[in-house]
């Protein structure tokens, strides 16, 4: 299991936030799987693809986990991935991962999974405007048509 730095995590949660400059850190220091995660969560197929094709199976049983796939989860924990399960649950609503990640001295795990939760939200809202409605409907024409 790959481990990130204290920089590298925060650098992943300014990137989920929006930060070009965070983005840019990522790609040019070798973690664009960091990258990938937060498409895949925006559920971006090929991102998840990527994922599991360089053996990124922890952050891929992450992005499953957050959409509330129990055998992720149990995956993450069984690999010894605390500090991501923590993630999950706190983005799912557990407040007790909160108190977790403090005693393991993961703070930034925290940030991490709030800047996520809102970015679910934010994108959760867009789509259902009436922009994001109408961009919903036209999604769906082209993928009928691609099934024809």
């Amino acid at each position: 299991m790959k481990r990130y730095s204290v920089t590298t995590i925060d650098h992943f949660t300014k990137h989920v936030l929006g930060d070009t400059a965070s983005f840019n850190w990522l790609v040019n220091n070798g973690y664009q799987e960091l990258v990938a995660t937060l498409d895949a969560i925006r559920d971006d197929k090929v991102a998840f693809k990527y994922l599991m094709s360089n053996k990124h199976i922890i952050l891929a049983a992450f992005v499953n986990a957050i959409w509330d796939d129990s055998e992720a989860f149990k995956l993450l924990w069984r690999a010894k991935a605390f500090e991501w399960a923590a993630c999950v649950n706190i983005i799912n609503g557990d407040e007790n991962a909160e108190a977790f990640l403090k005693r393991i001295k993961k703070e930034n795990y925290i940030l991490l999974a709030h800047a996520i939760q809102a970015r679910i939200h934010e994108d959760g809202d867009r789509n259902t405007g009436p922009v994001g409605a109408l961009k919903s409907i036209f999604d769906l024409k082209k993928a009928f048509k691609k099934e024809e």
